[in-house]
């Protein structure tokens, strides 16, 4: 028996890797987290599959849920929305399944933010504008924010940041980021990102809150910085003609001759 933590994507059922596909069609059993898993995911489940939504329920219950499918030899596909390596409280689950000596696999799924920027046509990372991306959110009842993981710290790196579970404190976000970015630096709020009823609001951190107003819900994405519908950005020297790669080199003096690893 063993436990397959799979991540089911941001909200399109298309968006599940083969992987995840095959594991819940395989699994008799499936935990599944709520309202953020989509039907179209669910329908993988093989027949006559006990289904078990944990959104009402506490740890103690998930875990005795799977306890009682190893009892019984049955695995278990247990489905969390987005990727599994951020904010999917698996870890707590991971650490009481090692104590009980339950195997488990872990299988990632497309996260939020991919799919946000796959709505806005937008490749973050752009040469001369920024290289690093950071994935962050505002101190919530669930967990608080360390002290060091203020948003003005990120903002100081011109980092595109993509601010997770934080719409309600818009205010707050745009008044923390201004100074760092400026007031005309680009915005997009998505919600339920590749969902059909999918929203995006775009603006600039001196618009944006009067754009979103009460549109959003809370786990809307926020995602801020300079890339975001850039045009006037240098262009990479990775498809260069004189650019010397490793299988098309170049050259008297190649950096990687032909022939060699």
């Amino acid at each position: 028996m063993t436990v397959h933590f799979i991540g089911a994507g941001p909200g399109a059922p298309d968006l599940l890797t083969l992987r995840g596909r095959d594991l819940i069609a395989a699994c008799p059993v499936c935990l599944y987290a709520g309202s953020l898993v989509p039907e179209g995911v669910l329908a993988h489940c093989p027949p006559g599959v006990r289904l078990v939504n944990t959104a009402p329920m506490s740890l103690d219950s998930i875990i005795e849920e799977i306890s009682a499918a190893h009892a019984q030899g049955q695995d278990v596909a247990r489905l969390h929305s987005g990727d599994l390596s951020v904010w999917s409280a698996m870890g707590e689950q991971l650490r009481r399944l090692r104590a009980a000596g339950i195997p488990y696999t872990v299988t990632p799924g497309v996260p939020s933010f991919a799919a946000a920027a796959a709505t806005l046509g937008a490749e973050l990372t752009l040469p001369g504008l920024a290289q690093s991306v950071v994935l962050t959110r505002t101190s919530g009842r669930a967990s608080a924010m360390p002290e060091g993981e203020a948003l003005a710290n990120f903002a100081a790196t011109g980092a595109v940041l993509a601010i997770h579970l934080s719409v309600h404190v818009l205010a707050r976000v745009v008044a923390e980021l201004s100074p760092h970015y400026g007031a005309d630096c680009p915005v997009a709020v998505v919600w339920r990102a590749s969902w059909p009823d999918e929203r995006v609001v775009r603006g600039t951190l001196a618009t944006i809150e009067a754009a979103v107003g009460d549109s959003m819900e809370r786990t809307a994405l926020i995602l801020v910085g300079h890339t975001l519908g850039a045009e006037d950005f240098a262009t990479s020297r990775l498809y260069a003609g004189d650019y010397d790669r490793r299988y098309r080199p170049l050259g008297t003096a190649p950096r990687f001759p032909a022939g060699t690893e």
